[in-house]
């Protein structure tokens, strides 16, 4: 098991304090802080993941619940309507994001905004946010947004534009629970439900294909999945 580097500025004073706690005779203390140290360094474990399927599916880029699918407009990826795939993380998921494709980055940056509560619906336009967009051979886009929210005071992306990315890399981090919604065109089959539990860099999201018929109208939710504030 791998852990993020941006663990260590959180797990390193639990430790440090762990051991002045044991050398001053403070064993119950020392064992607290130890063991707090211990499940935040769990917050941003890194465990290895593999998908031996098509190349041309999209994977998870986070762990966490499926919470919402709509299709949307959104400028950051340019003209057309794509499917957003609401990803929501607690505290007990996988914080290191991974790339859902391989590709060029051709747009990644940061929106400075608020820091609402992951499960409302308006956090997507209002949150403090990190987009990254990859660009296919083909010429589809798609899109990765990570969303700070109550207790996730920062997200961080180690992709810049103009950078080349393998399917499965390393994409960033959120620090503790958030949401991540993943972009793909309207024309791309969604494969996962809302509901449904996703792995990064290991579940399929989507392929290329014809859409299921009677695909949302934009700002609407997909057939059979909840809206906003319905049941996740």
């Amino acid at each position: 098991m791998t852990f993020a580097k941006e663990a260590w500025p959180f797990v390193l004073p639990f430790l440090l304090g762990a051991a002045a706690l044991f050398a001053t005779r403070h064993p119950k203390w020392g064992a607290a802080a130890l063991v707090v140290g211990l499940l935040v360094l769990l917050f941003f474990r890194d465990p290895k993941r593999a998908f031996d399927g098509p190349a041309t599916v999209v994977l998870a880029p986070a762990d966490g619940r499926v919470t919402e699918i709509r299709v949307v407009e959104d400028a950051d990826l340019g003209s057309g309507r794509y499917h957003r795939i609401v990803t929501f993380l607690s505290v007990f998921d996988v914080h290191v994001q991974r790339c859902p494709v391989a590709g060029e980055v051709v747009r990644s940056e940061a929106r400075r905004g608020a820091k609402l509560a992951a499960f409302r619906p308006d956090v997507g336009e209002k949150n403090e946010a990190y987009t990254n967009v990859f660009a296919l051979p083909g010429g589809e886009r798609i899109g990765v947004r990570q969303l700070a929210g109550l207790l996730a005071r920062r997200v961080v992306s180690y992709l810049r534009a103009g950078d080349r990315c393998g399917r499965g890399d390393r994409l960033g981090v959120i620090k503790f629970g958030s949401r991540v919604d993943l972009f793909v065109p309207e024309s791309y089959r969604v494969l996962v439900r809302v509901g449904q539990r996703v792995r990064n860099g290991e579940t399929a999201m989507a392929e290329p294909g014809m859409a299921e018929p009677g695909t949302a109208e934009p700002g609407t939710a997909e057939p059979g999945t909840a809206g906003p504030g319905g049941p996740p």
